[in-house]
């Protein structure tokens, strides 16, 4: 019989066999125990992700919309059109492409930093002594954050996806994290209106941003600046991290990129699709829906499994090979429709120049498997900890 618990241990293990049985038995899963459906396969993502009914007001995460231990503050995320298209206008220009372009030299400074750090060594781990610290420096410099402070915010992230055996979704520490996320960026607001900081920059974006004729306050600019900081810093460390590794398991394919360079933009969109590491987002219906011959109750609870859709037959031949030369019409590691990632130029600049850096230095790098550490969770899933030797 097939079961589907995104907190259960099979499921944290190894979702993948339990997604392959969802996408080809039941698409539209009920968990009855939470009263929200999970889809599975890629077209009904794809399309219900633009689709009205399916509000992100009430939350997108598993601890505000299944358990619901976690308050649904102001933050784009959980904002449904037109408010949420205004606001997206108004800070989308930060993390357009050209914007990015712009930061390129800063990201391959920060990525030889490190790596000259850790080359005399031999040694280093991939999260740890790179990618985390260049995430969370080029999403501060990116929004307008002290730069400075990126080790503490960086903590903060990573003790707010903290997880606890027999705790479902979020811990009390989460919870603290984000509370002390939220009082760190009331008191960065506020000093920098003392300081009449008047720099061109997200955090004065938000600042200045007029809804339904008033500002944000400081809890609510502190709550949206959370989100920044944690869509920005925590996803791209764990995606570098399953590349690095899935390119030691496939050493041809790693020395068909350190030879030709030109192929890392579409070897790091492979490496997207075939582990994305959060696990779904949430949904909740405005109204009733009509799919795969049933209906949806209005205010049922909606998780849409992106690495399952991400493995879908129906969509991409042998999905379960990884080939860094495939060319996919498209992917949803980072979303689709109104709630598309804002930092989709960001992580596909920053997973290019990392692979660029690390294969024109150690080609031949080998992965110490006594010192991989791994996060199982049902939301996010990945590498802690992940050695490299050269």
């Amino acid at each position: 019989m097939l079961e589907y618990d995104p907190f259960s241990d099979e499921v944290m293990e190894d979702p993948h066999p339990v997604y392959k049985r969802l996408r080809a038995e039941a698409p539209l899963y009920y968990l009855e125990k939470y009263d929200a459906w999970a889809l599975s396969r890629f077209a009904d993502i794809w399309d219900c992700s633009s689709h009205k009914a399916f509000s992100a007001a009430r939350g997108t995460t598993s601890s505000q919309v299944l358990t619901k231990v976690q308050p649904v503050t102001p933050m784009l995320n959980t904002m449904d059109p037109p408010d949420h298209t205004k606001l997206r206008s108004a800070i989308r220009p930060r993390f357009a492409r050209a914007a990015m372009a712009g930061m390129e030299p800063t990201v391959r400074g920060i990525v030889t930093d490190c790596l000259d750090e850790v080359m005399e060594r031999g040694r280093f781990d991939v999260i740890g002594d790179l990618a985390a610290r260049l995430s969370v420096k080029v999403t501060c410099t990116a929004v307008g954050i002290p730069v400075e402070d990126g080790d503490l915010l960086s903590d903060l992230v990573w003790r707010f996806f903290g997880r606890e055996p027999g705790v479902d979704g979020m811990t009390e520490d989460g919870l603290a994290a984000a509370q002390e996320l939220s009082a760190y960026f009331v008191q960065m607001v506020r000093d920098r209106e003392r300081a009449g900081h008047d720099a061109d920059d997200v955090v004065n974006a938000l600042r200045n941003f007029e809804l339904n004729g008033r500002r944000f306050d400081d809890e609510e600019m502190a709550s949206h600046l959370s989100l920044l900081i944690i869509g920005g810093s925590e996803t791209f460390p764990k995606t570098f991290a399953n590349g690095v590794f899935r390119l030691w398991q496939h050493k041809d394919q790693r020395r068909r990129l350190a030879e030709d360079p030109s192929g890392i933009d579409d070897a790091y969109l492979e490496i997207l699709r075939y582990d994305m590491p959060t696990q779904f987002l949430c949904r909740t219906l405005t109204e009733d829906v009509e799919l795969h011959g049933q209906t949806l109750k209005k205010d049922a609870g909606i998780l849409f499994l992106y690495p399952s859709a991400n493995r879908d037959e129906r969509e991409f031949d042998d999905p379960d090979r990884f080939d860094v030369t495939r060319k996919p019409a498209r992917i949803l590691s980072f979303g689709a429709g109104t709630h598309a990632c804002l930092g989709l130029f960001v992580a596909k600049m920053e997973g290019r120049v990392c692979l660029e850096e690390l294969l024109a230095r150690a080609p031949d790098y080998e992965v110490d498997e006594s010192g991989i550490e791994r996060l199982r969770t049902e939301f996010v899933q990945g590498f802690a900890s992940l050695p490299v030797t050269f």
